[in-house]
């Protein structure tokens, strides 16, 4: 079966929220908006969409720790529909996007890339601490701490 393949650029509506499972593997819900501006008999027109968007795994750690509300990102993704129930024990269906990869907008924006080391001994003899090191520190001041991983490779 072939995959709903999407793209979206927009901005987030609210901070991403980490969660963890049972097993230890982490999981980021967020919003995005897209806007569409275009002129029609020579006035604008503006629609709003929004989009729930789910990121799993050292993805989904990363984008908690990199993203906060009005950044504008790159979503890619596929589409997935998932059934729940209510509390009130109603049915309901939501269609969303569950994140391949994730980026920053960088065309308003400038963004400081720090490559996080998989192999957890070279982080202990100072692998990344260069890089924090130069990162500006009102940067630091609002993120949340950077994950640490241990000899899990990525799925």
């Amino acid at each position: 079966m072939a995959d709903s393949v999407v793209t979206i650029v927009g901005n987030l509506t609210r901070d991403p929220e980490l969660r963890f499972t049972a097993g230890g593997k982490g999981i980021a819900n967020f919003g995005v908006a897209v806007n569409r501006r275009w002129q029609q008999n020579g006035e604008w027109q503006e629609k709003v969409s929004f989009f729930n968007v789910t990121a799993w795994d050292t993805l989904g750690e990363n984008a908690a720790a990199s993203l906060t509300k009005g950044n504008r990102i790159i979503v890619t993704g596929r589409l997935e529909q998932r059934e729940y129930e209510t509390k009130e024990g109603e049915k309901r269906n939501v269609v969303e996007i569950v994140a391949d990869e994730i980026g920053p907008s960088l065309r308003w924006a400038r963004a400081e890339i720090e490559r996080i080391s998989r192999d957890s001994s070279s982080s202990s003899s100072g692998g990344s601490s260069a890089a924090a090191a130069s990162a500006p520190s009102a940067a630091g001041a609002s993120r949340a701490p950077d994950p640490v991983y241990g000899d899990e490779e990525p799925f």
